[in-house]
């Protein structure tokens, strides 16, 4: 039944395709540029010189409030690719890999489908298996066929994160003379960090102004409509890789030759800004209905520009879950003014150490300043445990340091943020509350967007009233305390999961009220009750919970034998253990790193973790 309603889908798809290839087409140019926020000269930095950018937002407007979704790049392109949001997909997590569903496409496949050229020069990088041919090669729009239309991204690396510690640099910006945002110390290090990002910006619009010199020298300038966006925050700590406004707040400039005015937004204005909120998950269906395609309905953003352009939407959208080798649970929302951030694991710190993360100058001094006690309090936030919720004032406080989650003023917009933020997950059926390994697990034999529209694989409703009830760690009195031991009787394991998680996050009054519930625990059939249960009596028990935690996480850690994903949990789990885990030291440095079945980009983390757990049990 569902595959007939997929062909009805694919007709739909197909007659409009056929309708768009008989129009007079624009063609589409996409610069991109990796790990910077809005901070150009059309923005109104005083720290990077782009003149090539903010010519191109003289001729074009610029978006004051995009968000690019994930903070982070795999995920990040994956909602572009697709339309959609990851964590209906199962491909939030940084560098995982699954599949859309048999009738979903690719963006340019269906541009493709309608005539376009489409080039991709030459990142990809996306979570998800290409369904079928989806970029034309070679990869630049000079070789298509006379007459016919493209789409082309060139996107540029100049910026990224491993460019802002490269050493020795050809200092431009004085970092004597960069702003230093209240959550990082105000050190040498941390300055050139901050200014070497702006040199590299620099660099960055240099090569934004080939691409468009290019179109220009060929005739197309009055053809081609240009947009430019960058990938997600600047790669500083604290920006990328998190859900804060510096973490998702991104540059988009948009330019619409007058040639084709009549797809102009209604808010368009030539050297113009817009208010308008939009995200990553918009710019897929933005660009079909440019190019005159109906955006297919199973794409979960709004066309802000062309044919099938909608309403603006009150609020955008934001994620995060495993970064690299460390597990997390965060989703994040904005409206004009105020972001909400609902933190799924509040046991867990901000700044979990994360391998490449630590490369960077700034990463290093700032945790070791923490370590010494020499920081502020806005400065040591990021080293602690995370509140259930956070509330900022984007306007009167863009560095997003003062909390207002319990503000009694700020109330009512907390409670319209939560429930917009919740009713999202609905009404996408968020997979993130399962644990990573039973995401594909779970969708066996079909994709994870499927399994989470199917309630008898994922009861959704009942596992996200458990996690939400697990994280709201500010309740500990004995009826709460039963509601979660209850749920680790649940016939759904992800039920039981959330409910050990609720009574680990609870630390020495969830594992006394619940010692024996967590030792049953222990032989769950799921690995990832066992070792959430394993992790609460190791790090909260007494001498008898530890002897018998420790075995069941050394158990499950090697990754040969359990795979990848279980792999992580255990030894994140003992990493956490600190000295409770001291005697068994020889054997986590024996443990098997290489799971056979593992995609190429993950196999490292689980010796990062490894040589992090033994660092720190040294």
């Amino acid at each position: 039944m569902r595959r007939c309603s997929f062909c009805v889908l694919l007709v739909v798809v197909g007659s409009t395709l056929a309708a768009a290839a008989e129009k007079p087409r624009p063609n589409i140019l996409w610069i991109t540029s990796e790990d910077n926020g809005p901070h150009l000269g059309c923005y109104g930095t005083d720290y990077a010189t782009t003149p090539n950018l903010d010519a191109l937002a003289e001729r074009g407007m610029i978006y004051r409030a995009c968000w690019s979704t994930a903070p982070v790049c795999a995920p990040a392109r994956t909602t572009i690719i697709s339309g959609m949001y990851p964590p209906s997909l199962g491909a939030q997590h940084m560098r995982s890999m699954t599949r859309l569903p048999y009738a979903f496409k690719m963006y340019p496949q269906y541009l493709r489908e309608a005539g376009y050229f489409c080039t991709n020069k030459s990142k990809e990088d996306y979570n998800l298996e290409k369904p079928g041919q989806v970029w034309d090669k070679p990869n630049h729009w000079k070789n298509r066929k006379p007459g016919q239309p493209f789409f082309a991204i060139f996107n540029h690396t100049t910026s990224h994160e491993s460019k802002l510690r490269t050493r020795p640099h050809k200092q431009v910006q004085d970092p004597a003379q960069v702003r230093v945002p209240a959550y990082h110390p105000d050190t040498p290090e941390v300055r050139q960090d901050w200014a070497q990002y702006y040199d590299r910006l620099t660099e960055m619009d240099a090569l934004a102004g080939e691409n468009l010199r290019e179109i220009e020298e060929a005739g197309l300038a009055e053809d081609t409509i240009v947009f430019y966006y960058g990938d997600h925050g600047s790669g500083m700590p604290r920006n990328k890789r998190w859900t804060y406004n510096s973490g998702l707040h991104v540059p988009l400039i948009v330019y619409i030759p007058e040639k084709f005015k009549h797809l102009r937004p209604d808010d368009y204005l030539e050297d113009g800004e817009t208010d308008r909120l939009v995200g990553f998950v918009d710019l897929a269906p933005t660009l079909l209905s440019l190019c005159g395609i109906k955006p297919p309905e199973h794409m979960q953003g709004y066309a802000f520009a062309g044919e099938y352009a909608t309403e603006p939407q009150p609020y955008i959208y934001g994620f995060r879950d495993r970064m690299d080798e460390r597990f997390d649970m965060v989703r994040s929302i904005r409206d004009l003014r105020f972001i909400y951030i609902r933190n799924y694991m509040p046991h867990k710190a901000y700044g979990q150490y994360i391998a490449y993360m630590f490369q960077t100058p700034t990463t290093r001094v700032w945790k070791q300043m923490f370590d010494d006690g020499k920081l502020n309090q806005a400065q040591s936030a990021f080293w602690r445990e995370k509140p259930a919720e956070e509330l900022y004032d984007l306007q009167e406080d863009p560095d997003e340091v003062h909390n207002l989650a319990a503000s009694a003023e700020h109330r009512a917009i907390l409670k319209k943020l939560r429930k917009a933020q919740q009713d999202l997950a609905r009404d996408i059926k968020d997979v993130g509350f399962l644990p990573e390994g039973e995401i594909h697990s779970r969708s066996a034999g079909s994709t994870p967007y499927e399994m989470g529209h199917d309630s008898s694989k994922y009861p959704f409703d009942r596992i996200m009233a458990v996690a939400e009830q697990a994280s709201s760690i500010g309740s500990s009195e004995p009826k709460f305390l039963e509601e979660l031991m209850q749920a680790l009787q649940d016939k759904d394991s992800a039920v039981r999961y959330w409910g050990v998680m609720g009574l680990l996050m609870r630390k020495q009054i969830g594992v006394s009220s619940s010692r024996d519930l967590l030792h049953r625990a222990l032989e769950d059939e799921s690995p990832y009750v066992r070792i959430a249960a394993a992790e609460a009596l190791g790090r909260y028990g007494n001498k008898v919970d530890i002897a018998k935690a420790v075995p069941v996480l050394l158990e499950l850690a090697p990754a040969d034998k359990n795979g990848i994903f279980a792999s992580m949990y255990a030894v994140n789990a003992l990493d956490f253990l600190d000295g409770n885990a001291a005697g068994v030291v020889d054997q986590i440095r024996k443990l098997p790193t290489k799971d056979p079945k593992a995609n190429g980009r993950m196999k490292s983390y689980v010796t990062n973790l490894i040589r992090k757990t033994l660092a720190d049990l040294k």
